[in-house]
């Protein structure tokens, strides 16, 4: 049965009709050209059906017209249910980002706290972080927290060489198995014994609080070009990480990280989990003149074959300096400088990386750790940089007292091992 015109025109027109019902706004581009399409398409329709109906020649070419209107009208309708979906979607934050940062500018710059109070009590406050009390100071927005943790992660050597963990907690509890997954053998066809349950132990890594207190003058403040996020990033970074090198080496672990050299030391032959096991240079609080190599050979053959590939030596400067000097039995140095700007030198084959707060040459001191640091040591930080603003306590000058809590210890006590300088 042949289709009438009002049917099919009727039809074009319902098309056309819910393709408008989906337009988001009268002000989409191009709208138009989807009206003069939609006349086009209607006309030559009407055209196509009194030619059908009156059997005339150019029925073939209103069908080419038709088709390309048609395909016309379709690319439209494409469009304006993109834009639909588009325009469904919620703007990833672009706005509370933007928002929080110059909330924490007009902080920082005027100790303004009102906008900062209504962002964290709005809809924007996923651009900032929880609103502290006043007395405490308030938490960084997201983006300056990464400005500080970027700064301190490049000037902390033991950073760079450790395994970094972000928490929300308190204390951050790892798990480890003492005694490694059990396994066995067996046929196809054999039963299997019941394996041992693994022998477990749990280490806590208790955060502290670490602070900074950088003052600034009101002009610098006042300058609207000067980049304060930028200045405060600077300001901490190095204090930070000079605190912080101090604590993951020596700290006790009170209110602050455990340091590596803080846990129990124990000859190798003798060690066991919880301790840190050494080489004795066999010579008290220096090496053996005559073969000082030997040492540095048995500390690197200390650690499992599993993490000598990943190991590293960590040293002072003044240890670094005698270390250098050393030669082989033909009379080649064995350090190596390293060959690119920003890559570590090597010594015997592995990275040295220089620790200030590794103890100097002593009797008794272990002034050399090498080891798989990304597996030995873990860092912990809680997220959340706080910041004070004290425009009374140093005048003319502004003071802003910012806190940071770390912690940190030994992740796996077979990781790394020590030389100690002694008979």
């Amino acid at each position: 049965m042949k289709p009438s015109k009002t049917h099919l025109s009727h039809a074009v027109e319902t098309k056309m009709l819910l393709a408008e019902d989906t337009q988001p706004s009268a002000h989409l581009p191009r709208n138009a050209d989807m009206s003069r399409a939609f006349l086009d398409f209607k006309t030559a329709q009407d055209q196509r059906l009194e030619a059908l109906e009156q059997k005339h020649s150019s029925t073939t070419a209103l069908n080419e017209k038709l088709n390309k209107l048609g395909a016309c009208v379709d690319n439209q309708t494409r469009r304006l249910d993109k834009i639909c979906t588009q325009n469904a979607m919620p703007i990833a934050n672009s706005i509370g980002e933007n928002e929080a940062k110059s909330a924490w500018s007009s902080y920082i710059r005027t100790g303004n706290t009102s906008a900062l109070s209504s962002l964290a009590n709005g809809v924007e406050s996923k651009g900032l972080n929880t609103l502290s009390d006043t007395q405490g100071g308030y938490i960084a927005p997201a983006q300056t927290q990464s400005r500080i943790d970027t700064a301190l992660n490049a000037v902390s050597p033991m950073r760079t060489l450790s395994s970094l963990r972000q928490i929300g907690a308190g204390q951050y509890n790892k798990p480890v198995s003492l005694s490694g997954t059990q396994a066995g053998w067996a046929g196809e066809t054999q039963a299997r014994t019941q394996t041992a349950a693994p022998q477990l132990d749990l280490l806590a890594f208790p955060v502290g609080e670490l602070y900074a207190m950088p003052a600034a003058t009101q002009t610098l403040l006042d300058d609207s070009v000067a980049d304060v996020d930028a200045w405060l990033a600077d300001e901490v970074r190095d204090v930070f990480a000079n605190q912080e090198t101090d604590a993951f080496i020596i700290g006790d672990g009170v209110n602050k990280p455990r340091g590596l050299l803080d846990y129990p030391q124990i000859e190798d032959d003798s060690h066991a989990w919880g301790q840190v096991g050494y080489i004795k240079t066999g010579v008290d609080g220096g090496f053996d003149a005559s073969d000082p190599v030997n040492a540095l050979i048995d500390l690197i053959y200390a650690p499992a074959s599993v993490y000598r590939a990943g190991s590293s030596f960590i040293m002072n400067r003044r240890t670094i300096s005698a270390v250098r000097k050393f030669k082989d039995a033909d009379g080649n140095y064995i350090w190596q400088p390293s060959t690119q700007a920003g890559q570590p030198s090597q010594l015997l084959g592995y990275n040295v990386v220089e620790v200030e707060s590794m103890p100097d040459i002593a009797s008794g001191n272990a002034a050399i750790a090498f080891g798989d640091f990304k597996r030995a040591y873990l860092i912990v930080d809680r997220q959340g940089i706080r910041v004070l603003r004290d425009p009374y306590s140093a005048k003319p000058y502004v003071l802003f007292y910012t806190t940071k809590r770390v912690g940190g210890g030994i992740a796996d006590f077979n990781a790394v091992k020590l030389l100690k300088f002694q008979a």
